[in-house]
């Protein structure tokens, strides 16, 4: 009999704090600095990273104590993540909240923590910090690939050869 992995079966709500942490997918696009349009509501993205974003790992530098750096840091629970439109189209806690599944990169599917940058959806090598950026200036940092969803990534095409399988990715 084979087990129903927890996010297909529990809400948000009834996710241990262990689960709770494991959806983020480490794609560290949360981390990102956004702006709106006040006059439609419009969000787009800068390449500009939380100071405390660590580039290559795309996990916060300091996320215990993150708040007293950056009190006006999103906390995600289950009713945050129901209320901003602003989370990336991949994350696990917006997949699991709209009653999707997880995409085959996500660690907790892969197996890998590493897939989701093999794939080509993280921060990974895409970001600066905002460190040193006057906030008039954000709007010299836009992009357009955090807003695109990008469920399929770059897929890992299986070779093998002589019966060794080997992973190839982009």
């Amino acid at each position: 009999m084979s087990m129903v992995p927890f996010w297909k079966h529990k809400t948000l709500e009834e996710m241990s704090p262990a689960e709770w942490e494991s959806l983020c997918d480490g794609c560290g696009r949360c981390c990102l600095n956004k702006l709106e349009d006040w006059d439609t509501g419009e969000i787009v993205w800068t390449n500009l990273a939380c100071r405390l974003l660590d580039g290559e790992s795309c996990r916060c530098s300091d996320y215990e104590d993150r708040h007293a750096t950056i009190p006006d840091c999103v906390t995600l629970d289950a009713p945050t993540v129901r209320s901003i439109g602003w989370l990336p189209p991949n994350c696990g806690y917006r997949l699991v909240a709209e009653g999707r599944d997880l995409y085959w990169w996500h660690p907790l599917v892969s197996g890998d923590p590493d897939t989701v940058h093999q794939a080509g959806v993280s921060a990974r090598g895409r970001t600066r910090s905002e460190a040193g950026i006057e906030p008039e200036a954000f709007e010299d940092h836009l992009v357009d690939w955090p807003g695109e969803d990008p469920g399929a990534g770059i897929r890992p095409q299986v070779a093998s050869n002589a019966g060794i399988k080997s992973i190839i990715g982009k």
